[in-house]
């Protein structure tokens, strides 16, 4: 019975503390959040689109607060590695290079209130010219050096056919934990006289470019062929596991692994389950988003304008801390390891933690590891890799012509391990 009056005891203290606590913490307004960047009704697809289609991309975004901001954006093509090209805008929009975001809503009966704006491209105002790298810049009026979005999206064409095979890694060293792409870029249509100083190639794990392999050069030419047949470990990826998931589609009652849903002060607070080290587990197979994240309120009419921001709070046991730095990771990162993402060991509970303002949703993520480096994977130390984890793999490859001042996108190929081929 003792024990029993201590426990409780315990909790109410840490009930108190929590609420006190909490009581400081307040909204940031002006805060951009919930950026997402997909095919036009394709929640989960990834940023590429077909030049000269009728495909489109939207963008979604939320601004914190009850202040409309009056937003435009704008496009910059750039080179294979991300940077700005050599080419005019003139070169590569046809229209206006500036457009104003012109459609959003306020949010309605929610605890944080937000502004939820959405753009979708090509549109009457501006089309793409010509295949490649792009960003889109969204930026407060009369700011254009000071954008609040920046985000990465391209434009493909179909003059190079790619056909790919997922393998088990044919090399000892990743028999147990890794992933070989093999694929082949058929250009019988290009007059490509040494690809190997003019075809570049790229392969995206689950559209993530922290660990892309890029620049590859073909193993083998001929035929209007060019064969990368994984001769070294350049297009070998960690096969990681499947991603941890949560739901909060709706806050009046608990999902699969939330502890606990409160509202205080005003905001709603999530906790979610200890669901620990996943590291030595063996691999088991469930269904994810490839560590993206997908609006939704159950409650709701409109997801984009009814769904509420809640506190999610990440807790992830370790009896002591590591040298490394630890994040939430995903796309609710925006696949970035930063200050916002970053979990801190808190030596009583010897466990690493960390607090998201999130949109409700159902929502992927992983423990990482930021080790600076390719050649380890950021999920092992807590995550584990497995050769026969569910991921998409996307090739691009890039042409550069001799004579030209940029880097086309001759073709691009989805491909996921369930499938193979």
């Amino acid at each position: 019975m003792l024990s029993q009056k201590v426990k409780y005891l315990f909790i109410m203290v840490q009930a108190i503390s929590f609420a006190c606590n909490m009581s400081a913490q307040q909204i940031s307004e002006g805060e951009i959040k919930s950026v997402k960047l997909h095919r036009e009704e394709w929640n989960l697809s990834y940023p590429i689109i077909t030049l000269g289609s009728d495909e489109k991309l939207v963008l979604h975004f939320d601004l914190l607060g009850n202040d409309i901001e009056t937003y435009y954006y704008t496009f910059v093509h750039c080179d294979k590695d991300w940077k700005p090209s050599r080419v005019f805008e003139s070169e590569y929009l046809e229209g206006f290079t500036e457009n104003q975001v012109q459609d959003y809503d306020m949010s309605f009966n929610t605890t944080v209130n937000y502004i939820h704006y959405s753009l979708s491209f090509p549109n009457n105002e501006v089309t793409f010219k010509i295949s490649g790298n792009y960003i889109i810049r969204v930026y407060p009026f009369g700011k254009p050096d000071s954008p609040v979005i920046t985000r990465r999206f391209m434009v493909s064409e179909a003059a190079a056919p790619i056909s790919a095979t997922i393998l088990r890694s044919k090399l000892g060293g990743y028999y147990l934990t890794g992933q070989q792409i093999d694929f082949r870029v058929s250009h019988a249509s290009l007059d490509i006289q040494d690809p190997y100083s003019t075809v570049f190639s790229t392969i995206l794990q689950n559209g993530r470019w922290d660990n892309a392999r890029r620049n590859l050069k073909p193993d083998f030419t001929g035929n209007y062929s060019l064969e990368y047949n994984g001769l070294s470990d350049l297009n070998i990826f960690p096969g990681g596991s499947e991603y941890r998931y949560f739901d909060i589609k709706s806050l009046r009652y608990q999902t699969e692994y939330i502890s606990s849903i409160e509202n205080l002060y005003g905001y709603y607070h999530v906790r979610l389950r200890d669901s620990g080290n996943r590291a030595a587990r063996q691999y088991f197979y469930r269904p994810d988003f490839n560590g993206k994240y997908y609006i939704a309120h159950q409650e709701g009419i409109d997801p984009h304008t009814d769904a509420d921001y809640v506190y999610v709070y990440f807790t992830l046991p370790s009896n002591f801390p590591v040298e490394e730095d630890i994040y939430v990771f995903g796309e609710l990162s925006g696949w970035e390891f930063g200050e916002g993402n970053k979990m801190y060991y808190n030596t009583e509970e010897h466990a690493y933690e960390c607090r998201l303002l999130l949109k409700q949703g159902w929502y992927n993520y992983m423990y990482a590891v930021n080790n600076g480096s390719l050649s380890a994977s950021v999920f092992s130390m807590f995550e584990g890799d497995h050769y026969e984890t569910e991921n998409d793999y996307i090739i691009l490859s890039y042409y550069r012509d001799p004579n030209g001042r940029y880097d086309r996108l001759i073709g691009h190929h989805i491909i996921n391990t369930l499938n193979k081929r």
